[in-house]
């Protein structure tokens, strides 16, 4: 996958997609990711990127010039890249859309700053907008970073193990089970039994139990939309009526 990165502070970028998962498949061949500076494209004298707004308000607006220069430059170098610009308004970063973005060969993301940008680069210059959350930041530099570490885990070879991607929080629309490790009993609190059995079929089903318990006391608005067995209903209703507080059950 080609991933080229519009924005006027490529240093933020330097450690995060050089170390770690992300450093490696770089090293690999896996993820090919190359920073181009907005500035390098302004026209103006002083190489500026930001202008006061139309109609006032507080902050600057960056300008529509340079970001059509340096996304046609970045564009010459690729075939077809799905052009994303990191904004607030944008659809919401999701297991799934991360999935989706993994599937394509090229992207391009367009970093905001300031107060926004004209829209006008938006109109001509990209295809959507996704949004890491409904929160803002001081700009788009972070919003990227996260996606690039998200869609990045579905890239086939890039994590070590196939099936980890699959096996984390939000992966079924479910957060995980608690994970353990050595030693098998920490200041007198054990690891769990089954975990220790080896029997592969008790260690699935305590796991299942374990991620509908955390989703149903950590995020119930989940168990909405995800995909829920009658298996699952039967354990979340046990679940409920076991976790609920004695004086409760002593009502029945």
């Amino acid at each position: 996958m080609k991933i080229e990165i519009l924005t006027v502070f490529p240093e933020m970028f330097d450690s995060v997609l050089s170390a770690s998962i992300l450093g490696r498949a770089r090293e690999q061949g896996l993820l090919e990711i190359s920073l181009r500076n907005i500035r390098d494209y302004s026209d103006r004298k002083h190489k500026n990127t930001d202008d006061y707004p139309f109609g006032g308000g507080a902050g600057m607006v960056m300008l529509a010039q340079p970001i059509r220069g340096a996304m046609e430059a970045a564009r010459a170098q690729m075939r077809s890249p799905r052009r994303i610009y990191l904004g607030p308004r944008g659809k919401k970063l999701s297991t799934a859309l991360a999935r989706e973005l993994a599937r394509e060969e090229e992207l391009i993301l367009l970093c905001g700053h300031y107060e926004g940008v004209d829209q006008r680069a938006l109109d001509t210059c990209v295809d959507e907008e996704i949004s890491i959350g409904d929160y803002i930041l001081t700009g788009g530099e972070l919003a990227a970073m996260v996606l690039i570490d998200c869609v990045a885990r579905f890239v086939p070879g890039v994590l070590g193990s196939a099936e980890s991607p699959e096996e984390e929080s939000f992966s079924d629309g479910l957060l995980e089970y608690p994970q353990y490790t050595r030693p098998r009993d920490w200041e007198g609190i054990p690891v769990p039994e089954v975990l220790l059995s080896g029997d592969h079929a008790r260690i699935r089903e305590w796991r299942r139990q374990e991620s509908l318990r955390a989703t149903a006391r950590w995020r119930p608005d989940l168990l909405e939309s995800a995909v829920l067995t009658d298996r699952d209903r039967k354990t979340l209703k046990e679940l409920e009526k076991h976790d609920e507080p004695e004086d409760e059950r002593d009502d029945e």
